[in-house]
């Protein structure tokens, strides 16, 4: 094995990220689809020639799990020695693909120095398509894309790309954004074929290694710092896909240096909420990590103290055909769930609840001309607070990390017309600190077209921590006073939408002047105490004590 020194694993691991941050901003700014090259629904990654991660970029959480699952399936289906430099695969499969989500379409292209693979370079980016699906089982959601050559040896396979796009709505924008993707990976591999050439491939490997056995030692070390225990935490998960709640539960042990999640949930919905294991995997990586030491370095290596379990079958732990499009607002529940068992063991490390969903708006129409179009929107919402600040305001959280759609981008590209988008005065879970603050936004109907609205925290508000107060939930509607919007519904020009996301929980026992805010939130927003009670759930409560104390 190749001797290496710490500086120089350093100076290598610190040239590992710099490609995978000028890959990602290299598909951003090539991309042609909003949902990319404005809401960076994206991710990046680089992993050595056994199919560990040696670094992903601080894009998206979530895609850690297609990652990880791809290039197994890869080495399942093609020998190594058929494996040849310029080939390139793309899948999308949550169960043959190694993804999480058929919109997530990846390509890994494996890297080749001096003849020998050294690694491989990964994207994904989410295609903005396939909409007008059904959900009750995978079969409905899309077309599933199985890991198969895109590329042989530098040769475009022009088959196996014009039956993609044959299944797409929108083709000039998945050509359009799938060359990108191309440009990203073909950067990554001369990037780190240049490293190879400059250290040498063999320090490069051994570096990538030393990589891992250094995250793993810090996650473990972040571990032994907790006391040994069992730490259990239950959470509801309500979505308007379905009636009521669920109940989710994770018993976290912690014993050593080691650590183990075992989830309960119910049996998979015919519903796309269902997660595949990698997803689940991901999700606890980034839960445990974001709680126990941030800066430990995004590689296999702090996974290798993770273990993590589910029922087969269930909700968080699907099996085929279950359909899994939505997968990620169960996702921003189970990392709820991780951090809230975890407040228990570090108590003044965690934050309260963040909005804890995934808000999405997809429409879709013809086009004068009768080309179709799409847009998709997810909308961020209100941060938990911190054990020593309030928390952020109209933001993603967690799983999806992405950006709110810029005005200017939305009107222009699509006949859709931006009335209001700003934030919601008394969303946010008062506290010693209060929560972040929801969006609102309401759109004005150009042309006639379609919605579908999903998105959660409805009842189940996102809660406080050390005694605040939970946020409020979320609300989608119509301008005309027609409530509970769900489901897929027809639209006609000049009709007014409106989608309010959930807040964040606050942290610690709200003070009077905390209360008096809430109170001023209430009247400032003009509201009737009908609609504050239904979708704000605690504010009647919070006025009658401000009402007592005055």
């Amino acid at each position: 094995m190749t001797k290496i020194d710490p500086i120089t694993v350093e100076v290598i691991g610190s040239a590992l990220m710099s490609i995978v941050e000028e890959m990602g901003e290299a598909l951003v700014r090539a991309s042609y689809s909003t949902n990319i090259k404005e809401r960076r629904d994206c991710s990046t990654a680089l992993f050595d020639w056994r199919g560990n991660t040696l670094c992903q970029a601080e894009h998206i959480p979530m895609h850690l799990g297609s990652f990880i699952g791809i290039i197994p399936h890869i080495n399942k289906r093609y020998p190594a020695d058929d494996i040849k430099p310029g080939d390139v695969f793309i899948g999308n499969d949550a169960y043959e693909g190694g993804a999480t989500h058929l919109p997530d379409i990846v390509l890994a292209e494996p890297i080749f120095h001096g003849g020998t693979m050294v690694g491989w370079a990964v994207n994904t980016a989410h295609h903005a398509d396939f909409a007008d699906r059904g959900h009750a089982h995978i079969y409905q959601e899309g077309l599933r894309i199985p890991p198969v050559r895109l590329y042989r040896e530098g040769r475009l396979q022009h088959d196996i790309q014009d039956m993609i796009l044959l299944n797409c709505q929108v083709p000039h924008e998945r050509l359009s954004d799938l060359r990108a993707q191309m440009s990203a990976n073909r950067l990554c591999v001369q990037r780190m074929q240049d490293l190879c050439t400059k250290y040498g491939a063999d320090k490069v490997l051994a570096a990538g290694d030393a990589l891992q056995d250094y995250a793993e030692r810090k996650m473990r070390a972040g571990i032994a710092a907790i006391p040994d225990g069992i730490y259990s935490f239950t959470d509801h998960f309500d979505s308007n896909q379905f009636p009521g709640m669920m109940k989710l539960t994770v018993d976290v042990t912690v014993k050593g240096d080691s650590i183990h999640l075992a989830f309960d949930a119910p049996p998979q919905v015919a519903a796309g909420l269902n997660v595949i294991y990698t997803a689940l995997l991901a999700t606890c990586y980034y839960a445990v990590k974001a709680v126990i030491d941030p800066t430990i370095l995004p590689n296999a290596g702090l996974s290798r103290a993770i273990t993590v379990e589910a029922p087969f079958g269930s909700l968080l732990n699907c099996k085929h055909p279950a359909a899994v499009d939505g997968r990620i607002a169960a996702c921003q529940r189970v990392a709820d769930l991780v951090q809230g068992a975890l407040a228990q063991a570090l108590p003044g490390k965690v934050t309260a609840a963040g909005n804890g969903t995934c808000t999405g708006a997809l429409f879709t129409g013809t086009r004068e001309d009768g080309a179709l179009w799409v847009y998709l929107e997810t909308i961020g919402g209100g941060a938990g607070a911190r054990p020593a600040a309030d928390g952020l305001s109209g933001v993603h959280v967690h799983m999806t990390n992405t950006s709110n759609l810029p005005v200017e981008a939305l009107e222009l590209e699509y006949p859709l017309t931006l009335l209001r988008y700003e934030l919601v005065n008394g969303s946010a879970g008062a506290g010693a600190y209060r929560g972040g603050m929801g969006l609102r936004r309401v759109y004005r109907i150009e042309a006639d077209c379609r919605l579908s609205v999903e998105g959660g925290r409805l009842a189940a508000y996102p809660w406080g921590l050390e005694g605040g107060l939970h946020a409020a939930g979320s609300h989608f509607g119509f301008g005309d006073g027609r409530e509970n919007l769900s489901g897929t519904v027809e639209l006609k020009a000049g009709q007014v939408v409106e989608l309010v996301t959930p807040g964040g929980g606050g942290y610690g026992s709200p003070d009077g002047r905390a209360r008096a805010a809430i109170l001023q939130d209430l009247i400032e927003e003009r509201i009737s105490p009908e609609f504050a009670e239904r979708v704000y759930g605690y504010r009647a409560e919070a006025k009658t004590r401000q009402a007592t104390i005055a």
